[in-house]
């Protein structure tokens, strides 16, 4: 769905834009002048990049529409005052005189006002089709027993999508039904006397097929085949969860499944690029969040006495130690007694260092870390030692997470709020893995990205 969303924000972006700037008797051809004047290229590219940054492609943004719609005329604010800056700054290398004032505010209102409708109108527009029922996504789950009762409840309460129709294929070879599932009045369970899988794919008009199934040694193979030859794309449950939730389900891993599928692979060149990558972005944005760290450092003053800088170990790659570096959010005998988990409004934060944890700014002095090889600007977030071994004796496979090295930001923090308990850390491994199973460059920058909503929206911050 939200690719849909999408493909309706360019074409309505593509459509109304330069008819915007015609009756506006703007010189058209002038902002595609490249190097100096690109408004005409990345004033619409600024606008799609902060729909995506700022959450408006995400489940919660179908599932709380009106609050999605509410942040339209702040992404597009946002994305102006982007493409303006990066438009002067090309001017301005080039040494060329930018536009005239009132032709930039002309074209700024006009991109605002452009851009924040088109972005409304694509949002009702998509209503109106969840509505009528287009776009509906039909899938055949051959198994109607637990794992299908958990892929069920999983699709329903984390689903990408909103536009589910499902069939669950009953063999009695493959287990007993879900009595939950059973219970379920808008469940739509299949029991043929004879079960064949490309017959009630072709039944139900499945677009996918999921196996499954709670016992997989009564499992027809032929059956899929067939099914698989007669244009019915079939997918085991694991890798089905992990391309429709972007996470590795932890409750039922699969070793097998984890061996056999793609992933979990690091050539030289992939690290190399990643530390030009933190060294790049850690640079800049030590540069540029200077004068938010000074504050930072003002605030811990003002609040009292103590020292501004907290040291801490932590674990990264290949489990080896290092001390992470922080702001002080904490009394100075906040561990008199020992280390414990951060809890829900915990009376040993300071004053000052609420805010400073509300906006991030006590984790600016990381930086400094990433700067030296200790940590990756993505990554998963890093434990303490001995919460690493508590964690790693209750968790499967949680020492898998230091495949790669600690982050500032990770899949996790952009996907789950603030967390600490074991279940929580049982949850944020499930992207952790998926992460570090699933890394690239790219996957890399759209965590950036995405790490700006978190900023601006914190949810769940201790």
């Amino acid at each position: 769905m939200a690719w849909s969303l999408f493909a309706l924000d360019i074409l309505l972006v593509v459509a109304a834009w330069p008819l915007v700037l015609w009756l506006a008797r703007v010189d058209i051809a002038a902002l595609f002048r490249f190097p100096v004047d690109l408004r005409g290229l990345l004033y619409p590219l600024s606008h799609l990049l902060f729909l995506y940054a700022m959450g408006l492609y995400r489940r919660e943004a179908f599932v709380e529409r009106k609050r999605s719609v509410a942040r339209v005329p702040l992404v597009a604010g946002m994305a102006m005052g982007l493409g303006w800056a990066v438009c002067a700054t090309l001017a301005w290398i080039a040494g060329a005189g930018n536009n005239g004032p009132r032709e930039q505010i002309l074209v700024l209102c006009l991109a605002f006002a452009c851009f924040s409708f088109c972005a409304v109108a694509a949002r009702l527009v998509l209503s109106l089709l969840l509505r009528r029922r287009v776009l509906r996504r039909q899938l055949l789950v051959v198994g109607a027993g637990q794992r299908a009762w958990d892929l069920l409840r999983m699709l329903t309460n984390e689903g990408a999508s909103l536009n589910y129709d499902i069939a669950f294929l009953h063999d009695p070879v493959l287990g007993a039904i879900d009595p939950r599932l059973e219970a379920d009045p808008a469940a739509t369970i299949l029991r043929p006397e004879k079960p064949l899988v490309a017959e009630a794919a072709l039944q139900v008009g499945a677009d996918q097929v999921v196996i499954a199934p709670d016992e997989r040694r009564g499992m027809n193979l032929e059956q899929l085949l067939d099914c698989k030859k007669a244009g019915f794309p079939v997918v085991q449950y694991m890798s089905f969860v992990e391309d429709e939730l972007r996470r590795i389900d932890i409750k039922r891993l699969d070793l097998g499944w984890l061996v056999f599928s793609d992933g979990f692979y690091f050539r030289a060149i992939d690290r190399f690029l990643k530390r030009a990558f933190d060294l790049a972005v850690s640079s800049v944005v030590l540069v540029l969040s200077a004068p938010l760290l000074l504050f930072g450092i003002l605030a811990i003053r003002l609040d009292g006495a103590g020292p501004v800088f907290y040291r801490q170990e932590r674990v990264t790659l290949d489990g080896a130690t290092f001390w992470i570096l922080k702001l002080r959010t904490m009394r100075v005998d906040a561990e008199a007694g020992g280390a414990v988990w951060a809890r829900e409004k915990d009376n040993r934060v300071t004053r000052a260092g609420q805010f400073l944890r509300r906006v991030r700014i006590d984790e600016l002095p990381q930086l400094i870390n990433i700067l030296k090889g200790e940590m990756s600007f993505v990554g998963p977030r890093p434990e303490r030692p001995m919460f690493v071994e508590e964690l790693a004796a209750q968790i499967p496979l949680y020492r898998e997470r230091h495949m790669v090295k600690a982050g500032l930001t990770g899949w996790a923090q952009v996907n789950y709020p603030y967390g600490a308990s074991v279940d929580d850390a049982r949850s944020k491994l499930s992207y952790d893995l998926y992460y570090v199973k699933n890394f690239s460059i790219l996957f890399d920058f759209t965590i950036l990205i995405q790490t700006l909503r978190v900023v601006l929206w914190p949810s769940g911050v201790r």
